[in-house]
Formats: C-alpha cells, structure tokens, sequence
C-alpha cells in the first residue's frame, strides 16, 4: 500500500469517527486532488463551502481546481467568496494568497 492510501484510509477513518472534522475532510480532499480525481475533490471542497464557509484554505484549492479544469468563471467566482469571507474572517495570510491568485487568473495572457 503507497503513502497516499495510507493516508486516505487514515483520513477516511478520522472522519468515519468523526464526519464534522473539517481539516480532515479538507485533507482528503487535497489527496484526491493528488490521485487527480478532481470530481471527488470537486465535490468535497463544494461541501465544505457550504456546510463550513468559514474555512478559508477551501475557496483556494477550490479555485485552483476550477482554473485547472478550465472553467475561470467559476474560479474568478470562488476567489471573490473567499475573498470576502477571509476579510471578514481578517485572515490577512488568506486574503493575501486569494488576491494574488485572483490578479494572475485575470491578467494572465
């Protein structure tokens, strides 16, 4: 077994004991991103938006796999979510990341 099953079967059973666990939900969604099952990643990061939309790291990778995929409206639309919620949250780190990412998706080219 490679470290990747490993730690999804960790995680899997993290969440099993506990399925409120954000960090580890969000943690196996980034191993999904890591397997390239982006539909899988997809629809963990959609649930954290709306079932933890205080979670400010999900608006990022969200991001990142819209872009990835190449549907920029939808990655634009997540960078500004996630704009909003760490402003409010005041997660400068977070904004800063969400900003920058945001500004190359719209000036790239």
């Amino acid at each position: 077994m490679n470290a990747r099953n490993i730690r999804m079967n960790y995680l899997k059973k993290l969440l099993e004991e506990n399925p409120q666990d954000t960090f580890s939900t969000y943690a196996l969604a980034l191993e999904y991103v890591g397997m390239e099952d982006l539909v899988e990643a997809e629809n963990i990061f959609c649930s954290l938006t709306q079932n933890t939309p205080d979670y400010t790291p999900t608006y990022y990778q969200l991001a990142k796999l819209y872009e990835h995929t190449n549907r920029k409206k939808l990655a634009i639309e997540t960078y500004e979510k996630g704009i909003q919620v760490t402003q409010k949250a005041n997660d400068k780190h977070a904004l800063a990341e969400l900003r920058s990412a945001l500004n190359e998706l719209l000036f790239e080219d």
